[in-house]
This record gives structure tokens, sequence and C-alpha cells, in this order.
């Protein structure tokens, strides 16, 4: 097993591998998105309270879900470098970063037009909104000690470690609607538990949600690949490679 685990951890390796995978990740997320996509805005009946405006759940739910849990990938990551020194988790680190960024903008943008219907202001310092804004932040921050710190090795474990600091928040994030009264709603809809939506409502959201998670990896796997490429050009492989 540890074997196997270390042997994923190469370049090459993982260069080798994705490669075969990529081109089904990214004709499932294609296939994925544009069916989620018609279904939410075709065929989903409009809320009785909410009318059409709850079409905007099937960007933000999915959005929301994920800006979660590529922080939580990069946290993993950053044990896996801390601990076992294994550059190919630093990579995934660094190339998770502005893509968790770009889908945390995505979910306070659609979660402020979801609420100026729903609440009649476009941000209210909530506890779930503000700490889902923290993790905006920690996405940036990420980003921006990396690209301030000139050594790889130093610039890996500083990011490691605020990434492992940060995790704080993704608890805070999830009960804050328990832990506090706020204006966001309690979850309707989770992986894990039995939706409290309709099937004809939650349905388009779960194929949202999976369309959401491989066009990550989709975007994910080619950004490593492309740092992979720029750190390891000097390889015997990647010379072989490109030629």
């Amino acid at each position: 097993m540890w074997n196997w685990f270390h042997k994923l951890g190469s370049p090459k390796t993982f260069y080798a591998i994705s490669g075969s995978l990529l081109p089904y990740f990214c004709v499932l997320a294609g296939i994925m998105l544009v069916a989620g996509v018609v279904w939410a805005l075709g065929f989903v009946p409009p809320d009785y309270q909410q009318g059409h405006t709850v079409r905007i759940m099937y960007v933000h739910v999915p959005s929301a879900i994920l800006a979660q849990s590529s922080y939580m990938m990069m946290a993993a990551a950053g044990v896996v470098y801390l601990v076992w020194r294994i550059k190919l988790a630093d990579i995934a680190l660094q190339c998770a970063a502005p893509i968790g960024t770009g889908l945390t903008f995505l979910a306070l943008i659609t979660g402020a037009i979801w609420g100026k219907p729903t609440w009649g202001t476009w941000w209210v310092w909530d506890a779930r909104l503000t700490s889902t804004l923290v993790l905006l932040f920690l996405f940036v921050g990420v980003m921006a000690l990396r690209s301030a710190m000139s050594g790889k090795a130093s610039a890996g474990r500083a990011t490691a470690m605020l990434v492992l600091v940060g995790v704080m928040n993704l608890p805070i994030i999830k009960y804050s609607v328990d832990w506090w009264f706020t204006l966001h709603q309690p979850s309707s809809f989770s992986l894990t538990e039995k939706p409290s939506m309709p099937p004809e409502m939650w349905m388009p959201l779960l194929v949202m949600v999976l369309g959401f998670y491989l066009f990550f990896f989709c975007v994910w796997m080619l950004r490593i690949r492309t740092e992979i490429l720029n750190r390891e050009y000097r390889s015997r492989w990647v010379r072989e490679l490109v030629q």
C-alpha cells in the first residue's frame, strides 16, 4: 500500500495516470453540467415561496459545497507534504487554491443575488456569510503567501501550515446555522443525509453537484500537469515527452 502511495506521488506517474483519466473526467463533467443546467432551468417547478428565484440554488449550492471541499483537499495535501515531503502534494495544494478562490467567490456572488429577493438585501453579516468570506480570504492568503516566498520548500511548508490553521473555519461554516441565529436557512441538501426537498428539485441539484466535482477535478488535474512540466522541465522524462 505504501509503495503504491509513494509511486502515485511521483510526478511522472501522476502525469501518466492523469493523462489517461482526464478525457473521461472532462466528458462526464460536460454531460453532467449541461444536463443539470437544462434540467434545472427547463423542468424544475418554481418554489411555492421563492418562485423562479430558487433556480439560483443550482449554481450557489454546488459552488459552496465545492469551495469547502477544495479547501479540505488542500488541507489533506498539506498534511501529506508536511509528513512525507511528497512534492506532488505541494503542487496539488498550490494548484487547488485558485480554483477554490473562484468557487468561493461564485458562492458569495450567487448567494448575494439570491439574498436580495429573499432577504431584501445583498449582504448581511450573517454567521455563514461571514465565515464563507473568511474562507475566501484564506484562499487568497495562501496564494499571496506562496507568491511572496522565493524558495519552493519553505513556501510549501508555510502554505501547508496556513491551510491547516484555516481548517477550523470549515466547521464554523457548516454548523453556523445551528450554533447561532442566522438569516441563512439550514442546509436542505446533503450528500450524506436525506434531502428535505422533493425529488424533482434535489435530483437535478445532485447532478449539478457531481458535475461541479468532475469539473473541479478536470481543472485541478490540468493545473497540476502544467505545474509538473514547469518544475520538472530539466528531468529526462519531460525532455523525452516534449521531443
